[in-house]
């Protein structure tokens, strides 16, 4: 039964996705999002090279991968993954206009992620742990990221707008202090950034930059 339970809400979820996938994408843009990401990550001191494996999990139409890409940071292999077949294609044309047609899209479940174990050098995570178990999807990202590398997560934290968001997009905001619990299962919280509140990621984002164990 919770296996049934599980299919249903997954593709419910998946469909629910590929119906506002346009709407989603034009919104991610308006809402300078993508900038906002690249300036974190251009603030680490990443580990990343040419040859680094990179994953987007629960990449939706492609923002933080562009993110990723605008920040300067090498790699081209580079994976975005997500539930909507929809949205892997409107994240597709976009990495082809920014001459990035490497990217590799992959279409599957956050809980199943098809790849070995230790297979990533980093992982960026946004808005898709709101839809599972916190604990089963922070656990299958650290199968799959290789020990001493890093997570950035990106949860959705209560707020006005976060409640909003709640609302419009069917998910289920976790309180921060479960993150940081859940997450030290797993990783060292290496740190905690608050963007600015002039970003408008910052009325319903925070940052969690994690390191496996």
């Amino acid at each position: 039964m919770a296996k049934d339970n599980a299919k249903a809400s997954k593709s419910k979820t998946q469909g629910f996705y590929d119906r506002i996938a346009d709407f989603h994408n034009i919104a991610l843009k308006l809402n300078g999002y993508r900038a906002s990401v690249a300036k974190y990550l251009r603030s680490l001191d990443l580990d990343v090279s040419t040859d680094s494996m990179i994953l987007d999990a629960g990449s939706g139409t492609g923002i933080v991968t562009l993110g990723y890409l605008d920040s300067g940071l090498l790699s081209k292999n580079i994976i975005a993954f997500d539930l909507s077949h929809k949205s892997l294609k409107l994240a597709s044309e976009q990495f082809a206009k920014r001459g990035a047609s490497y990217v590799e899209v992959v279409q599957g479940n956050i809980l199943e992620l098809p790849f070995p174990d230790e297979s990533f050098d980093l992982i960026l995570t946004c808005g898709v742990l709101e839809y599972v178990s916190l604990d089963a999807g922070l656990a299958e990202m650290a199968r799959v990221l290789r020990p001493g590398q890093k997570l950035v997560l990106i949860p959705v934290k209560p707020s006005i707008v976060g409640s909003v968001l709640e609302y419009l997009y069917k998910f289920k905001i976790h309180p921060i202090e479960n993150v940081r619990s859940t997450s030290e299962r797993y990783f060292n919280i290496v740190s905690n950034h608050e963007f600015p509140l002039k970003e408008p990621i910052a009325w319903s984002k925070t940052i969690f930059l994690l390191e496996k164990k």
